[in-house]
């Protein structure tokens, strides 16, 4: 593996690093398109990005830190202790305080949102597969079970290549919503409730091949939190279909989510002058 790609002494590029800002522009990227194409305000897709990023490595660091039954200093700013659900939920937490803050309706933004964070998970699992921090699996004698000796997490036994599995769903299931997305945008929180569930099934089952501590019998917390994502997101779509779809406005969109429409019909009528 590569973890360190150019080195120029003290500073150098990691492949890690390389990946999440590979995740950081192309989801900004594809959330601007989608915010053009609704008729909202584009210019917020960079800050969403960034809210996801520093409300996740914050919710994660203090999740790890509150586990260890302490929180310092230097853990909270070490490249260590990175919990996917304490990232999750303050990843959320950053992009709902920026969404609710902007003039776009809150829930049609969230529902384009959330699907763009399974492509980004998926490409920064690429730099977790390049640098081998880790993540890999049981061993395995499989044809593409690898080997991670330059590591950051050394191995020399063939394992289970979990970075590629995650990678694979989390494309597929970004397919999946984005190829639907026209569809199902009419039903705010439809896609937000979808994300959830995919979210959910991606993690639950990727933990069959990541070397992680069972809390719950044969079941890790991951495990555990993606079913409550799960439930979370069948919720959320159960109600989304059951209110009536929204009128989805041609032009720039207005901060509530009930967008209305209007048309000629609706304008006074003109009184016509008579011709002497």
């Amino acid at each position: 593996m590569y973890p360190t790609i150019v080195d120029f002494g003290p500073v150098g590029i990691h492949s890690y690093g390389l990946m999440l800002a590979t995740a950081f522009i192309t989801s900004v990227f594809v959330i601007q398109h989608d915010l053009k194409r609704r008729g909202f305000v584009s210019d917020i897709a960079a800050t969403i990005v960034v809210a996801a990023a520093v409300g996740g490595i914050v919710g994660a660091k203090i999740y790890a830190a509150l586990l260890d039954g302490q929180i310092t200093f230097a853990e909270l700013f070490s490249t260590s202790g990175l919990v996917w659900y304490g990232g999750f939920i303050g990843g959320c937490l950053g992009v709902i305080f920026v969404v609710v803050r902007s003039p776009n309706p809150t829930l049609a933004t969230i529902d384009i949102v959330c699907p763009v964070v399974l492509l980004g998970y998926g490409i920064g699992r690429i730099g977790c597969l390049l640098a081998g921090d880790g993540d890999y699996g049981p061993p395995s004698d499989l044809p593409w079970a690898m080997a991670f000796p330059n590591g950051t997490v050394p191995t020399d036994v063939p394992v289970h290549p979990t970075p590629i599995y995650e990678t694979l769903m989390s494309f597929t299931f970004f397919g999946l919503l984005w190829s639907q997305r026209l569809k199902w945008e009419s039903f705010q929180g439809l896609l937000f409730g979808a994300s959830l569930i995919l979210l959910g099934v991606e993690r639950f089952i990727a933990e069959f091949w990541r070397i992680t501590p069972r809390v719950f019998g044969w079941m890790t917390a991951a495990q555990i939190f993606s079913i409550v994502a799960f439930v979370v997101g069948i919720g959320i779509v159960l109600w989304a279909r059951s209110r009536p779809p929204v009128a989805l406005a041609s032009g720039p969109a207005v901060k509530n989510d009930a967008v209305s429409e209007t048309s000629e019909t609706s304008a006074p009528p003109r009184k016509r002058r008579r011709r002497r």
